[in-house]
């Protein structure tokens, strides 16, 4: 037998992550400057990073001999959302955290619920543990709540729920998410995944942190890695009860989390003023987005998030014709969305470049 036969069959059954098309390669690529590329296919913040964390990050430099004490990022975390530090679990990157929270409450002769075209990361962190996938389908792109719920079996033990969705950027309605926590056994899990959350409009946004008390079974997932500019610091965060953060904590890796990241990230939450910025920001560009898609006959899903899933028929050759004109967005067929791409909303300049590439390319 092959040495790779001897691997796990639920790791053998994962299919990679795959990433959004870095510049660099790109530029080797295609033979086209870096500082030429435009790059909309992994919903960075096109305003970088918050001025007060980069001054931090600076700072924190002269720490890198010492390992990390994370005290002060779950202080300000558990400040931010008016929380005990008890409840705050820190991992590298939310990613971190979604698969710990698998570690814990997953395994085989176990299931775990997930909807059709949500996060990648769902079933990989799944598999990892051994679980069984129920995949629901969606219902026009977003997650049908009913149809999860009657997916529960007595072995399900944890349901992955992103709000808003990547990549469709769909939201569901805080009273209609509330309702589906409620229906369901006390022993589930829900990951409620907010990586996008800052992004949802302030008149629609709801604080569900408040929700941790009444449900135990809660987990809130939170990044810095999108409005915040620190998607290559990797930092992000859990909220959940004391007792399901310990047993989180457990099973995480010490020192997940380095100095530089911790700083910035703690700088980060104390810059509300370029959050709004950056929110702002986000709402002008959608706009400007959607009116140029919308010109071109192109349908698209309204979102919540900093991206906009479009439909664009013949989406693998579409993005090879915006790939030669510098142009990157990200592909979706991965989530069983063969016609459409996925743009990042960026900067004025940088949605107009791939507006005026879309309209040759399609």
């Amino acid at each position: 037998m092959a040495l790779c036969d001897q691997a796990l069959p639920n790791v053998r059954a994962i299919s990679p992550y795959q990433p959004g098309k870095p510049i660099t390669q790109l530029a080797r690529e295609m033979g086209i400057p870096v500082d030429s590329i435009v790059k909309l296919a992994s919903n960075e913040n096109p305003l970088g990073m918050s001025p007060k964390a980069k001054v931090a990050l600076e700072k924190a430099i002269s720490t890198l001999e010492r390992y990390p004490d994370d005290f002060e990022l779950k202080a300000a975390v558990a400040a931010h959302t008016s929380l005990g530090t008890e409840r705050v679990v820190l991992g590298n990157g939310s990613n971190d955290v979604l698969d710990l929270i698998a570690r814990v409450f997953l395994a085989p002769g176990r299931s775990t619920v997930y909807s059709q075209h949500a996060f990648a990361v769902y079933p990989l962190a799944s598999l990892s543990a051994g679980a069984e996938l129920i995949e629901v389908p969606a219902a026009e792109f977003c997650h049908d709540l009913e149809a999860m719920r009657q997916a529960v079996r007595p072995n399900t033990r944890l349901i992955w729920i992103a709000n808003p969705n990547n990549p469709t950027g769909t939201f569901l309605p805080y009273p209609q998410l509330k309702a589906f926590i409620q229906s369901l056994p006390d022993d589930v899990i829900v990951v409620l995944d907010e990586a996008y959350n800052e992004y949802i409009p302030a008149a629609e946004r709801f604080d569900t942190t408040v929700w941790l008390p009444e449900f135990p079974n809660l987990v809130i997932t939170r990044t810095f890695s999108k409005i915040y500019g620190l998607a290559g610091l990797r930092i992000g965060y859990a909220l959940a009860s004391a007792e399901v953060a310990d047993l989180m904590n457990r099973v995480r890796q010490p020192f997940n989390c380095n100095n530089l990241a911790l700083a910035a990230a703690t700088a980060a939450l104390d810059d509300q003023e370029f959050v709004v910025r950056s929110h702002e920001a986000n709402r002008a560009g959608m706009t400007q987005i959607v009116a140029g898609l919308e010109k071109f006959g192109l349908p698209y899903i309204p979102s919540r998030g900093n991206f906009i899933a479009f439909k664009a028929g013949d989406a693998a050759g579409v993005n090879a014709r915006l790939l030669k004109q510098g142009v990157i967005v990200r592909p979706i067929a991965g989530y069983g969305m063969p016609e459409w791409l996925r743009v990042t909303i960026g900067t004025e300049t940088e949605n107009r470049r791939f507006l005026e590439a879309l309209g040759k390319a399609v």
